[in-house]
């Protein structure tokens, strides 16, 4: 799991095609690797990657063809900025909201917009993902965990601070680019439970081990 907190802006070393997917070399630039190990997860543009080989500035991670084609991994080229974040550890401080690093869909900026000293951006998803999208709720993008100020049809708004812009790879952007879209996971298993028409069945025989039925 993450939070959304982007660490540090690395940028794409490489790409090395091995067997028909990819392996993806990211320079980490400031990011603090020590306490990383073979096999933890670090975000890549909000894209959950397992680190396969570990290098004094940098990390290399397998990414398979499923994540190349519903992700905007497969269109990065060598000296691409990314968004990195490590896993997030129970004591760490949950600054932004829950996310799992598996994206739900490739959205794109509509518009960037001035707005005093911030910016007004507007993004655009696959219809299938606007419903779980709602003003004022939580939604991670390019793994970077936003507030929607408002939602019309498949667009939505936010409004990125400076400090926001400066320290993501959001200065890089423009409109017309490709972004991955995670939608908090909330709204999802709200859906699954009013989905259904019935409430979740409790465990019968936990319930006799302990004494309710």
């Amino acid at each position: 799991m993450f939070t959304g907190i982007v660490q540090s802006v690395g940028r794409v070393a490489r790409l090395e095609p091995r067997g028909g997917d990819v392996r993806l070399y990211v320079d980490t630039a400031d990011l603090d690797l020590a306490d990383v190990q073979l096999g933890d997860s670090i975000a890549v543009s909000g894209v959950c990657l397992t680190a396969v080989a570990l290098e004094p500035r940098g990390f290399s991670a397998d990414v398979s063809n499923e994540t190349l084609s519903l992700t905007t991994l497969g269109r990065l080229k060598a000296g691409d900025p990314v968004n990195l974040e490590k896993a997030l550890r129970l004591a760490d401080r949950l600054g932004g909201h829950l996310v799992s690093g598996h994206v739900d869909g490739v959205g794109k900026v509509v518009s960037v917009t001035p707005d005093a000293r911030s910016q007004r951006w507007v993004f655009e998803v696959p219809a299938g993902l606007a419903r779980y999208i709602a003003a004022k709720g939580s939604i991670c993008i390019d793994g970077t965990s936003l507030t929607v100020n408002e939602v019309a049809g498949n667009r939505f708004g936010v409004n990125l601070i400076p400090h926001t812009v400066e320290y993501t790879a959001f200065h890089a952007r423009h409109a017309g680019d490709p972004v991955n879209i995670e939608v908090d996971v909330i709204a999802r298993y709200v859906e699954r439970l009013i989905g259904s028409g019935q409430p979740p069945k409790l465990d019968e025989a936990f319930l006799r081990q302990h004494g309710f039925a």
